[in-house]
């Protein structure tokens, strides 16, 4: 017997996530809903508790393509026997991080190919997904042929598949949903656009909210059963207005003028996607339709802009998702009739012409803001058990490491993809009229080799001098500018970076090696100067750094200083000896490096360019520190 899922209607809080995922259910075609937020804030725990609640699908025994009775996929053969129709569940299929392609796409059904069919599909996580909910847990850590898979299907609503001689397609439309934690890193543009709605969740501050929860909890876990059975009243009744409010929906209108003031409210917030208008505009109506509602107001499409627009507008590098309150709060004022901004509560629809002037008014397309040209950055992979990670940055070195995404034809293969090579020996044997019951035998035109995630991603440690000798506004500024440009970098090719600042007496780990590069310019921005330069400290520490991270990430070194080091690691040490003894112990490591000299005045000693030189590491100057100079020579170092 499966344990109930905690119950939709139990959940405390967190209103605009239930109402995400309700819309997703009065409209399947939204596209679904990305849930961000914090670990341990019921992300999951709402995104299966919906299936409860979801009227139920009507469907025919045993079909595996998830058909709509009377229109079944060309394949389908169950669904071509006219059998009876029943209601089922709403299709809820998970999708792991680790799938092949061939999971989520499908493959060859070998049983089917021995007996002569050359288009014998097994279906695969697509096929079971369609006219129900794809759910991804930790979405922004999905590998790039996975995200690439999924951009097709939800492009065009048709899973093709064309693996060894098999040429099939089926209808694959699903709602997407999505859960991530940002300290992970964000999510590629493109997904980010496929889906229609966000929702930023957080844990309640309220201390009597959060007991609540708890309470909650404990008491599902100690009797599931009998806790859902104490909300099958809510979890009925929502079912019901579920299910109204899909009936409801055809007959929901929206006016011109709320259509107007949609793409109003888009250009003002720079959103380039023309997809956001069209979702906003399905979004409002589904907010009606819940709401029991035939006729769209203004505040149905302020709702939908908050949950459309946060992850589509033009954003700066690292500026975090959302929306200006009070500039939405500004342009739905303007864009209300003269009677209605004095209060009387009239309807936008019965002032159509004023609406539009005010929508027509200061409208105009905002051009992509230009954030720099960011070069690649390219880290040689060391042989040295380094793993293969879902980064886009360097070619692995190991043709055998990594993750297998798919098979080719290969008739000495390094790596034997057997199931590929069975399948290639099925179907040659059937085309050829061999009799059932023969021995299979493999030729070498049947062999298959593996192919593997061929990218991996980079561990980018800054190590920045924040000392008095660093402290001068001007540098810093000039140096923060310049960190900026590899940072946008960084979170377009998905490394992963690390901060260490050193300063006073002592340096400092500011940040773990982690995905999230608006966590690493937050520590920078955030950084303290001030006091002595302990640089031994800091390559000392850096030197732990890279070891504790073996085996993760190729690392590439970008350190920040003059060089001007006055703390040794040793009472009675000499700083400049011990700095330049552990540069060539990281110059030993083959470590890639980068040192940006930010040594100013007259009279300079040199030090950042004789570092530099002990690390084997092109050395700039703060006058050259520019995006575009640090780029092009970043760019030409790894290159070597």
């Amino acid at each position: 017997m499966s344990v109930p899922l905690f119950p939709f209607s139990a959940i405390v809080g967190q209103p605009q996530l239930k109402n995400a995922l309700l819309l997703c259910a009065v409209d399947t075609t939204l596209g679904g809903v990305l849930i961000r937020g914090d670990k341990g804030t019921a992300k999951s725990t709402a995104a299966r508790a919906l299936t409860a609640v979801l009227p139920p699908v009507e469907r025919i025994a045993g079909c595996a393509f998830n058909c709509l009775p009377g229109q079944p996929a060309e394949h389908c053969a169950v669904c071509r026997n006219d059998a009876k129709a029943i209601s089922a569940n709403v299709p809820f299929v998970t999708l792991p991080l680790g799938a092949t392609e061939d999971r989520v796409l499908g493959t060859l059904d070998l049983q089917r190919a021995l007996k002569g069919d050359q288009n014998a599909l097994q279906p695969g996580l697509l096929a079971a997904a369609h006219r129900g909910i794809l759910y991804i847990d930790e979405v922004n850590l999905l590998p790039d042929h996975l995200v690439d898979v999924l951009l097709d299907v939800a492009a065009m609503g048709v899973n093709s598949v064309q693996r060894e001689g098999l040429s099939v397609s089926h209808p694959a439309r699903f709602t997407l949903i999505g859960t991530m934690n940002l300290e992970e890193g964000d999510l590629r543009p493109q997904l980010l656009d496929r889906f229609g709605l966000m929702v930023e969740v957080v844990a309640p501050r309220d201390k009597k909210l959060r007991a609540d929860v708890v309470r909650r909890r404990l008491a599902y876990e100690a009797d599931p059963p009998a806790y859902a059975a104490q909300w099958s009243d809510e979890q009925d009744a929502l079912r019901v207005r579920i299910a109204a409010a899909q009936t409801l929906l055809p007959q929901v209108v929206l006016s011109d003028a709320l259509l107007d003031l949609i793409s109003h409210l888009c250009c003002e917030f720079e959103v380039a996607s023309l997809r956001a208008d069209i979702v906003m505009h399905k979004t409002a109506r589904a907010f009606a339709a819940l709401d029991g509602r035939a006729q769209v107001t203004p505040d149905d499409v302020r709702a939908a802009a908050e949950l459309v627009l946060p992850h589509r507008r033009r954003r700066k590098p690292f500026e975090q998702p959302g929306l200006d309150q009070d500039k939405l709060d500004d342009l739905m004022q303007q864009a209300m009739p003269p009677e209605q901004q004095e209060g009387n509560g009239q309807d936008q629809s019965d002032s159509p012409s004023d609406s539009n002037d005010q929508s027509g008014d200061g409208q105009q397309v905002f051009a992509a803001a230009n954030v720099g040209d960011a070069r690649q950055l390219k880290v040689d992979a060391p042989v040295n058990n380094v793993s293969t990670l879902a980064g886009r940055r360097s070619d692995t070195a190991d043709a055998t490491r990594g993750r297998m995404i798919r098979a080719v034809p290969d008739s000495n293969p390094a790596s034997l993809a057997v199931g590929a090579t069975l399948r290639s020996a099925v179907l040659r044997s059937a085309a050829e009229g061999t009799e059932e019951g023969t021995v299979l035998q493999l030729q070498t035109g049947d062999l298959h080799g593996k192919v593997k995630a061929g990218k991996t991603a980079n561990l980018i440690l800054f190590v920045v001098d924040a000392s008095g000798s660093m402290a001068a506004q001007r540098r810093m500024e000039a140096v923060k500018g310049a960190v900026l440009a590899l940072l946008t970098d960084v979170y377009q090719r998905r490394d992963q970076v690390a901060v260490i600042g050193f300063r006073g007496d002592k340096a400092s780990l500011l940040l773990a090696p982690t995905r999230s590069v608006d966590l690493a310019e937050q520590g920078l921005r955030e950084l303290p100067t001030g006091g002595r330069t302990p640089l031994p400290h800091a390559l000392q520490l850096t030197l732990q750094t890279l070891e504790q991270s073996a085996g993760v990430a190729p690392p590439l070194l970008v350190l920040l200083s003059d060089g001007k080091g006055n703390v040794a690691l040793e009472s009675g040490g000499d700083p400049w000896r011990e700095t330049l003894a552990l540069a060539e112990q990281l110059a030993a490591r083959g470590t890639p490096a980068l040192v940006l000299d930010t040594e100013t005045g007259y009279v300079r000693l040199g030090r950042a360019a004789q570092l530099a030189q002990a690390l084997g590491a092109e050395c700039m100057t703060l006058e050259e520190l520019t995006a575009d100079n640090l780029a092009l020579t970043i760019r030409a170092r790894m290159a070597q």
